[in-house]
């Protein structure tokens, strides 16, 4: 595709995101609760044009699960969608008001970016969820998923399409661009037709466009978490932690990469990641927790610890395991291996738990609850468009309010300025 013709797709859709602007929030649900129930009555066409991405992928591939559609998954999407049309709009929230001694009344009021731009990896699931949340919070949305879910990305914006052409919107409020290189590049430099770019995916990814990007960047995605059993830490909490917060799902951003474990509870050690084993989960240790495993966990899983190992996003059944003399050593070890996202602590001390609340630099930070819970759904925002891991404007899951930002509405009678 020739720069000419991008760039009539960023006009396109930007031209179609003004007419957002003054579309009511009743005729936005309709659309969602439509394409919920769109995404159901397709299931099979989804399913199949899933099948064609999947038969190109290895199964031992990690992204093979987030790839990977099901009927329970695609239900799971569709509710997600009506959980959305049940939230309030964003849309011309009242921030803040003050009336300035002259009279002038000035009013924060939140509004769309207008065009949000994603970039993400093989996770089809996101193309719904993007949307859902672009529109509801009155956004065009540009798409440029991975390759290896280009067929059902393409399958579901065909839905998505039908949908908003039924309920006579412009169709051009989300485009998928081709799956190639050239788009991304086009995408990174879309100055003045797309006004957030947010990408989804894994460190190199993140990486890549915040280094190229010359419109404004969301980093979302990449996880390096930790789980720091205390001194006073509860065995059994700790167990049911663990095992929650690595073996749930090990393909997403809030598995956990890292455990850490006070030097008088190595003892525990073994009972704490029993149950790991049950999952074939590799560990990698340094000396003093291969000590502490050595003999109870499985010989052919554990393994020593490199410099390597720490600061790495498996996104597999593997993890690092770290012997810690103080809660400040700890502390200090998330500070230099995490990247921001969630860590824990699980210790029945308050005057613990507070500290690291306090001195552990992440968008999430749980106390005897797995980092697992980092989502969106979980937090009560219906969706989301991603973790963010940086500070400037949004942090943590992003649910509709992040993807308004605000505008000052000032009214007076007449006054002038000396």
């Amino acid at each position: 595709m020739s720069m000419g013709e991008m760039t009539e797709i960023f006009k396109n859709v930007r031209e179609a995101s003004r007419s957002l602007m003054t579309c009511g929030t009743d005729k936005i649900n309709q659309v969602l609760l439509m394409l919920a129930d769109a995404t159901e009555n397709n299931t099979q066409q989804i399913l199949a044009a899933n099948a064609d991405d999947l038969s190109r992928m290895d199964e031992s591939n990690p992204k093979y699960d987030r790839l990977k559609l099901t009927e329970e998954r695609i239900h799971g999407i569709a509710e997600g969608i009506r959980n959305v049309a049940l939230l309030p709009s964003p849309v011309g929230r009242v921030i803040g008001e003050t009336v300035r001694p002259n009279g002038m009344r000035l009013t924060k009021v939140s509004v769309p970016f207008g065009v949000i731009g994603i970039i993400y990896e093989a996770r089809p699931n996101v193309t719904l969820d993007v949307f859902s949340l672009c529109l509801k919070s009155g956004n065009a949305c540009v798409l440029k998923g991975g390759s290896d879910a280009d067929s059902t990305n393409r399958a579901i914006v065909e839905i998505i399409r039908n949908v908003l052409v039924q309920c006579f919107f412009n169709p051009d409020i989300v485009v998928l661009l081709p799956a190639g290189h050239e788009s991304t590049a086009e995408l990174l430099n879309a100055r003045g037709w797309v006004d957030l770019l947010i990408p989804r995916g894994g460190r190199g990814l993140i990486d890549f466009v915040r280094e190229n990007a010359t419109i404004p960047v969301i980093e979302t995605g990449a996880g390096v978490c930790h789980t720091y059993f205390d001194e006073y830490g509860d065995i059994e909490k700790g167990k049911a932690i663990i095992k929650n917060a690595k073996t749930r799902r090990v393909s997403v951003c809030n598995a956990l990469d890292c455990l850490l474990v006070h030097w008088e509870r190595l003892k525990d050690l073994p009972e704490l990641c029993k149950a790991l084993a049950d999952f074939s989960v590799t560990i990698y240790a340094d000396t003093a927790s291969y000590e502490a495993l050595k003999g109870s966990y499985p010989s052919e899983l554990l393994q020593r610890s490199t410099e390597q190992d720490y600061g790495t996003e498996y996104l597999d059944y593997k993890i690092s395991v770290c012997a810690s003399t103080s809660l400040q050593g700890a502390v200090d070890h998330i500070t230099k291996y995490g990247s921001g996202h969630s860590e824990c602590i699980i210790t029945e001390k308050a005057e613990v738990a507070d500290y690291f609340t306090r001195a552990v630099d992440a968008a999430c930070v749980y106390v005897n609850v797995p980092t697992a819970f980092t989502d969106g759904g979980e937090f009560g925002l219906g969706a989301e468009i991603g973790i963010s891991t940086q500070k400037l404007h949004a942090r943590g899951p992003m649910g509709l309010e992040e993807l308004n930002t605000y505008k000052w509405v000032i009214r007076g009678e007449g006054q002038t300025r000396k």
